[in-house]
């Protein structure tokens, strides 16, 4: 059964994978803007750039959540795992861009260094709170 409690905890979830995932890749990408002179797109300005960066973390937050949350029992204790697969999912991405115009080698290495880190900080952090949605929902 679904309890008010859930949809906090699954909300709450959201909310701090959305922050992990959109405040850890500033710390390469911004150490590559002062080494290196790295810049966010021409096109458009640096707000609407982390605008756009923003909506497209809101999605990824909420299916990493909801494909936990449905498959728990598959992953339960096992948080590195369902990292590693979202981790692989993301390298091949950013290969894929790098392979592509617009989007350099350098970038991409920086993207991979973020999801190296915030994959599986999110996975551990996601298996906390759904781990007590677990243990509330059996307490009552």
């Amino acid at each position: 059964m679904r309890t008010p409690g859930t949809v906090r905890r699954l909300s709450l979830a959201v909310i701090a994978t959305l922050v992990i995932m959109y405040m850890i890749p500033l710390i390469p990408y911004g150490l590559l803007s002062v080494l290196i002179g790295l810049e966010p797109p021409s096109d458009g300005s640096p707000v609407q750039f982390m605008v756009g960066v923003l909506v497209s973390k809101v999605g990824i937050a909420l299916a990493f959540v909801l494909i936990y949350y449905l498959a728990r029992e598959s992953f339960r204790g096992r948080w590195l795992t369902y990292a590693l697969v979202w981790f692989a999912m993301f390298v091949l991405g950013e290969i894929g861009q790098a392979i592509g115009p617009g989007y350099s080698w350098v970038e991409a290495m920086a993207g991979i260094v973020a999801e190296a880190i915030y994959c599986p900080l999110s996975a551990l952090v996601v298996e906390r709170i759904v781990a007590r949605i677990e243990y509330s929902e059996v307490k009552k």
